[in-house]
């Protein structure tokens, strides 16, 4: 794994911290007039480029990919730029827009090798840096990120120092790390894929003094959807390591932000510790004039009928999925859901923490959430 210099950071700390973006770990002075400050929310990415793969290792291999690998190559090309272009348009527009954050997935994977691996998140690093706003972009790890020949080297050598320089923090390369913004935010970017990140996670919040934790992961914590089995810590056997972590994020009162199913979703989780929201975002998008679809909100609406949203997904886990949402069901305080796709934009200003979210794109505002009095 590469180790993320101190040179390499210093060519690059310049910027980040005159956005705001402070390395908790230093215990650097927070930035004078405290938290008002706003934020990109982008959902999973996928960059992609057909030449980005190998072809004869993808169709021995993965060949069921083929078919969203060409769908995310297209929109790649023909949405995403747009998409950067649009966020660029809102931080022209309004000043207090920091920082971009990204749940996972910032790349498709699958590459075949180690030399596409390195060249897909090369290419995706320029896109983003090319077409988007002037602003620090900051993502945790998703599946994707680390799947194919070369991609978790990819990730170390390439993705994760860009992350670094983009945060300033030197703790990076474990891809585990936390970022404060103003005088009382902290975030704190979570690695799914690593055994040890709870424990990580445990440590870093006990030595928390800030007032608002967001945790930023690419899987859910509650789930939320038809593909009920697709949460973090889903299976059995690891009811132990779940239920720390659900006391965790209450007993902080933790805002997550997270993706991976394509979904958007919000749900309020109560735990023996307190409560936190959990937020999947809007995710890639298809087409500039998508609108959102399959609407359900309600407390009433959360349960075994969630799955009936995907009918032909894992007819053999119907049931077990079903039993998933029934148990989790006594403990959830708000639920809505949608087939959605776009981005969020995330505004922090006293108390007060407001999601916006725009469907598509052309500025087309869809949703307005106020997700501090979700968890009050």
């Amino acid at each position: 794994m590469t180790t993320v210099t101190r040179r390499r950071l210093l060519r690059t700390a310049t910027g980040a911290a005159a956005l705001g973006l402070l390395p908790s770990a230093t215990q650097a002075a927070p930035q004078k007039g405290g938290d008002d400050f706003a934020f990109f929310l982008l959902g999973d990415l996928h960059l992609d480029k057909l030449d980005h793969h190998d072809r004869s290792w993808l169709m021995a291999e993965k060949p069921g990919d083929l078919r969203q690998i060409e769908n995310y190559s297209r929109i790649t090309r023909e949405v995403v730029p747009s998409l950067l272009a649009e966020l660029k348009q809102h931080a022209a527009s309004d000043p207090r827009i920091a920082f971009t954050t990204h749940i996972g997935d910032f790349v498709e994977g699958l590459a075949g090798t180690p030399d596409l691996a390195a060249r897909q998140a090369r290419e995706s690093i320029a896109l983003v840096s090319a077409h988007g706003p002037a602003k620090p972009f900051l993502f945790c790890k998703g599946n994707h990120d680390i799947t194919g020949p070369g991609a978790e080297t990819a990730w170390n050598d390439i993705l994760m120092p860009y992350v670094a320089g983009q945060a300033s923090v030197a703790a990076v390369d474990r891809s585990c790390f936390t970022v404060r913004h103003g005088s009382d935010t902290l975030f704190a970017y979570y690695d799914a894929y690593k055994p040890e990140s709870l424990d990580w996670l445990e440590v870093a919040l006990a030595k928390r003094t800030e007032k608002r934790l967001f945790v930023v992961i690419h899987p859910p914590v509650v789930p939320y959807s038809a593909r009920s089995d697709w949460h973090l810590f889903a299976k059995p056997a690891e009811a132990a390591l779940r239920e720390r972590l659900l006391n965790l994020l209450g007993k902080n009162r933790a805002i997550v932000l997270c993706g991976h199913l394509h979904k958007y979703g919000t749900v309020v989780r109560e735990t023996p510790t307190g409560r936190f929201v959990q937020v999947a975002t809007l995710s890639v998008i298809p087409r500039a004039g998508v609108t959102p679809k399959d609407r359900r909100e309600g407390v009433a609406s959360y349960g075994p009928g969630v799955v009936t949203l995907e009918p032909e997904f894992s007819p053999k886990t119907r049931e077990s999925r079903k039993q998933l949402l029934a148990a989790e069901a006594p403990y959830v305080r708000h639920f809505e859901y949608a087939d959605a796709t776009g981005y969020g934009i995330v505004s922090v200003k006293g108390e007060a923490v407001m999601l916006d979210l725009y469907t598509g794109l052309g500025k087309r505002k869809w949703r307005t959430l106020d997700l501090s009095a979700l968890i009050a």
